[in-house]
C-alpha cells in the first residue's frame, strides 16, 4: 500500500489539482480531507477543462474511489449540482463517491453571515470566497453546527437549525424554518446513497487491502489557521496532520507527502504578500497564467517565489518532495527574482517570524535570475529545459532544502517533467 498527500505549500491556487490528477493514475482511493467549495480545483484532459470544488480530483478516472471525509464542508445543492454536472460530462458516480456522516453542513446562514463579514458589518473583512466556509465551521466548533447525519432525521434536523439561528440572534421565521428543512430533506434523499463511514473505509478496508490511497488538500499551508498569515487565513487545517485531523487516517501513516509550489507566488484575498508586484510583468503573468479565481473569478494577486515562506511551509509539513508548476508560464520575462529574506529594521529574516504589520513594512531581498525565452511546454525530460530554467529550479530547491520531483510546463497531464528521486 501506498499512501501519499499533496497540498498546497503558498497561498493556494499551486496547481495541485493537476499533479493529484497526474499521481491518481495509480490510485485506488483519492481523497478530500478540509475545506469546502470554495475550494477551486481546475484540470485540463484531454482538451476539456473541469473545474471541481468539493468532488475529489480523481473523479476523472473511471475505476477511482473519490472519498470525502469528515473535515470536509458541504453545501447539500452545490455538491449536488457537481455531481450532475460532472455526469452529463459523462463521468459515472456508481460506487465511486462516498461523504463520511460527520461532515459539516454549509446553511444559508452561514452565506449570510459571511456576507456580513465581507461587507464590514461584522468582523475583520478577510477577502473570503463568500460561500459561507468560515462561519460553518466556527458553529462546529461552538458545537451548534449541523452535520450530514442530522438531514436523516426532520425532527431533529429542525430543532438543531432553530438552535442555530438563536445562537446567532438571528430570527427566523416558521415558513423560512419549514422551507429548510423540506429542502434539506430534499437533498439527504438524493445524496444518502453516497453517505457512510470513510473512516472505517480507509483504515480498515483501504490500508488492510493494501490499496493506494492518494489525499488531496486543498487551499494553502499559508492560509492555514494557526500557522498561516492570520486572520487573513481559511477556516480549516491544512498543513500535513489535516489529513488524520479531516479524515481518521493518522498522518502517521502517510508514506510520502507532496508539496505543490507554483514558479512563482499568487494570493486571492486581503493579508500581507511580501512579494507583490504590480508592474507590467505581473499583468503579463496573470494573463499568461490565467491567474483568476476558479471559484470566484477573482484577479490574483501576483508575486516573485518566495522562499522564505515556501522553506517554512516544506519545514512544518515534513515535504519529502516538493512539486514545481506553472513554470511554463514565466516563459519570455527577461528577469526572474526569487526572494531569499525579509529586511526589517536593517535586519535580514529568513524565516516568517515577524507579525503581520512588520511583513508588511519589511522589504524582501531578492535574488535575480536570468529568464528563457525558449517555449518549454513540449518538454519531457528536465535536460531539455533551456540551462537558465534548470538554474531557477535549483535555486528553489536549494532555498526550501527539498528535492523538487515533478514539474508542470503545461496544463494537459503530459506536460509534466518527472525527475529521478534524489535526497538533498
Amino acid at each position: 500500500m501506498a499512501s501519499i498527500l499533496v497540498l498546497g505549500c503558498m497561498w493556494g491556487d499551486e496547481g495541485k489539482a493537476k499533479i493529484v490528477d497526474y499521481l491518481a493514475l495509480s490510485a485506488d482511493y483519492v481523497v478530500r480531507f478540509q475545506g469546502g467549495s470554495n475550494a477551486g480545483h481546475t484540470i485540463v484532459s484531454g482538451g476539456r477543462k473541469y473545474v471541481l470544488h468539493t468532488i475529489p480530483s480523481g473523479i476523472l478516472y473511471p475505476k477511482t474511489k473519490c472519498l470525502i471525509g469528515a473535515g470536509v464542508l458541504i453545501e447539500p445543492p452545490a455538491v449536488i449540482e457537481e455531481i450532475k454536472t460532472l455526469e452529463k460530462a459523462g463521468i459515472s458516480f456508481k460506487n465511486r463517491l462516498l461523504i463520511d456522516f460527520r461532515a459539516g453542513i454549509v446553511l444559508p446562514v452561514h452565506k449570510q453571515i459571511d456576507l456580513e463579514i465581507e461587507t464590514g458589518r461584522r468582523g475583520i473583512k478577510i477577502g473570503t470566497t463568500r460561500k459561507g466556509i468560515g462561519p460553518a465551521y466556527s458553529d462546529l466548533s461552538a458545537r451548534f453546527g449541523i452535520r450530514i447525519e442530522d438531514l436523516a432525521d426532520p425532527i431533529n434536523l429542525r430543532e438543531r437549525i432553530k438552535l442555530l439561528y438563536n445562537y446567532h440572534r438571528i430570527r427566523i421565521t416558521k415558513q423560512n424554518l419549514e422551507q429548510q428543512v423540506e429542502d434539506l430533506q430534499k437533498n439527504w434523499r438524493y445524496l444518502k446513497k453516497y453517505v457512510g463511514d470513510v473512516e472505517i473505509l480507509l483504515n480498515e478496508i483501504a490500508a488492510k487491502q493494501e490499496k493506494n490511497i492518494l489525499f488531496e488538500g486543498a487551499q494553502g499551508t499559508l492560509l492555514d489557521l494557526n500557522f498561516g498569515t492570520y486572520p487573513f487565513v481559511t477556516s480549516s487545517r491544512v498543513m500535513t496532520d489535516g489529513v488524520g485531523i479531516g479524515t481518521g487516517f493518522s498522518a502517521r501513516r502517510l508514506n510520502k507527502v507532496f508539496g505543490v509550489y507554483k514558479a512563482y507566488t499568487t494570493r486571492v484575498g486581503s493579508g500581507p504578500f511580501p512579494t507583490e508586484i504590480l508592474d507590467e510583468t505581473a499583468d503579463y503573468i496573470r494573463k499568461t497564467g490565467n491567474e483568476y479565481g476558479s471559484t470566484t473569478g477573482r484577479p490574483r494577486r501576483i508575486g516573485w517565489f518566495d522562499a522564505v515562506a515556501g522553506k517554512f511551509s516544506a519545514r512544518i509539513n515534513a515535504l519529502d518532495n516538493a512539486v514545481l508548476t506553472c513554470l511554463d508560464v514565466l516563459t519570455g520575462i527577461e528577469k526572474l527574482k526569487i526572494c531569499r529574506g525579509y529586511r526589517y529594521n536593517g535586519k535580514i529574516h529568513r524565516s516568517p517570524d515577524l507579525d503581520n504589520s512588520r511583513i508588511i513594512l519589511s522589504q524582501p531581498v531578492y535574488e535575480t535570475f536570468e529568464g528563457w525565452d525558449t517555449n518549454i511546454s513540449n518538454c519531457k525530460n528536465i535536460n531539455k529545459l533551456p540551462w537558465n530554467a534548470r538554474l531557477y529550479i535549483e535555486a528553489i530547491e536549494d532555498y526550501i532544502q527539498i528535492p523538487i520531483s515533478l514539474i508542470s510546463v503545461g496544463k494537459e497531464r503530459q506536460q509534466t517533467i518527472k525527475i529521478k528521486a534524489h535526497k538533498r
